[in-house]
């Protein structure tokens, strides 16, 4: 029998693999642009400690490697994602945009890299999708170098306030009804409201985070719409502080 976990894992990469052509426009248009600000708030924190070497995971169709290889030009910056459909159209960004940044294959359950080997791993609305979120971690803080970091950028399940309420039937409702006619996959946009309310809660997340071995703090924005979750590795023969009480403020 199949391992559930390695089941749907493909199932995972099968369907981001088929919505690879629309998924740039549907992002901007389902987040109303908001999403960059999203994405340069993440970019901005793996940058704080000038890192030599970066890895953006489930990088996508590479936003935020080419963001992050535009802000910090003398940066090593790898892009790694399970769907090959989308690291090619990451490859052709880079290309049109002269970064010179490799893309490659990567399961963030079987990483390809050495030990310690970055200074900082962006993963920006790609965590969710991780069949197995420890072993996930585990793995994160493997190859990430003491005193690195680690950004995460993610939609925890929508709050229960207001604002909470409206996107929660705009998340449920709206999006995959406009998501399946533009990509032709419904059942991928109905599969992002559901994976979202199936995700750990921003405290919840920072708690696993610090079990990983990372110094974890967090924010939130949009009125709780997205967390950056943000966990740093400590220095050999420094002990893990664990999860911080409170929000991270970035200083915007």
């Amino acid at each position: 029998m199949q391992d559930t976990t390695e089941a749907k894992a493909q199932a995972i990469q099968k369907m981001f693999s088929e919505i690879a052509p629309r998924y740039d426009l549907l992002n901007r248009v389902l987040s109303a642009g908001v999403d960059r600000s999203w994405r340069v708030a993440a970019v901005k924190a793996a940058l704080e400690n000038n890192p030599g070497r970066i890895l953006d995971l489930a990088t996508g169709t590479g936003d935020i490697a080419l963001l992050l290889k535009k802000v910090a030009p003398q940066a090593e910056v790898i892009g790694g994602d399970f769907a090959p459909p989308m690291l090619e159209l990451a490859r052709q960004k880079a290309q049109k945009a002269g970064l010179n940044i490799p893309f490659i294959e990567a399961d963030a359950l079987r990483l390809p890299f050495p030990d310690n080997h970055f200074d900082a791993v962006t993963i920006a609305f790609g965590f969710r999708n991780f069949a197995d979120y420890t072993k996930a971690l585990a793995e994160l803080h493997r190859v990430i170098a003491p005193g690195g970091r680690l950004c995460i950028l993610e939609f925890p399940p929508p709050p229960k306030s207001g604002l909470g309420v409206l996107y929660r039937f705009y998340f449920t409702r709206i999006l995959p009804l406009i998501g399946g006619l533009v990509s032709g996959s419904a059942s991928a946009y109905r599969y992002l409201p559901e994976s979202v309310e199936r995700f750990p809660d921003p405290p919840t997340l920072a708690s696993m985070m610090g079990l990983a071995g990372f110094d974890t703090r967090y924010q939130l924005f949009t009125g709780g719409i997205t967390a950056l979750h943000i966990g740093d590795k400590p220095e050999k023969n420094s002990p893990a502080l664990g999860l911080r009480t409170g929000e991270y403020d970035l200083h915007e």
